[in-house]
């Protein structure tokens, strides 16, 4: 599986490389499986199963497989972030919806006797960054800076649809209910930047672990999806 070639195909949007991707995604996850890869599903924080197919540096090439509840498999709040890189997603079936969230900064309030309730205008939630070890382990640090967020409208794409989202933009990701989804993810990392999610005004930092699935389990899962990808369409 070539970043190159797979970048020079979803640009085109339907052009004549338009069945490279589908074809690709095909034939690595045939590989897994019948076994003759050996790669492990990971259970991602947000919810949905991811394959790291390629890592090349700063590039990277993963499946993204989501399990017709919601991508983050928890509250739509919780689930905003700001990536690090620029995401460039085919849609290999199914339906992904992502929602942008706009983001103002609030100052923090001057130190002193309780508040009072916060006004409309009042900061909605803290930014946390995200740091990834390479053992799995993702820590979580409050920062000082405050924000009032607000989504804006869905955007929905269906099976061969590509959508970007660049580095910082803050959204969250939707499925619909009772229906698998699976998308094919390009990520180019960026220089300076960090993971960010919006998290409660008072939350302290934690740490979550990136659990990787049995073998037999991620074939399992990865034969469902394989059979999804032949037909274009869910079960």
């Amino acid at each position: 599986m070539d970043y190159d070639e797979l970048e020079d195909a979803l640009r085109q949007d339907g052009g004549p490389s338009s069945d490279v991707p589908r074809a690709a995604v095909a034939g690595v996850l045939a590989e897994i499986a019948s076994g003759g890869r050996d790669l492990r599903a990971v259970r991602h924080p947000l919810g949905f199963l991811c394959l790291p197919v390629v890592r090349e540096g700063e590039r990277g090439v993963c499946v993204h497989l989501f399990d017709g509840v919601t991508a983050s498999g928890q509250p739509a709040e919780a689930a905003v972030h700001a990536h690090s890189w620029e995401l460039l997603s085919h849609v290999l079936y199914g339906h992904v919806s992502n929602v942008p969230v706009r983001v103002a900064d609030v100052a923090a309030p001057a130190a002193g006797p309780a508040p009072a309730p916060a006004p409309a205008s009042g900061p909605t939630h803290r930014v946390f960054e995200v740091h990834s070890a390479p053992d799995g382990t993702d820590e979580l640090r409050p920062t000082e800076r405050l924000v009032r967020s607000e989504p804006g409208p869905e955007q929905t794409s269906g099976g061969g649809e590509t959508y970007v989202l660049g580095a910082g933009e803050f959204h969250s990701t939707v499925v619909r209910e009772g229906e698998p989804a699976a998308t094919l993810v390009l990520g180019r990392t960026l220089p300076g930047r960090t993971d960010l999610f919006l998290g409660p005004l008072e939350g302290g930092g934690h740490r979550t672990v990136r659990r990787l699935c049995g073998a037999e389990d991620t074939r399992r899962t990865v034969r469902a999806a394989l059979r999804r990808v032949h037909e274009g369409k869910p079960e």
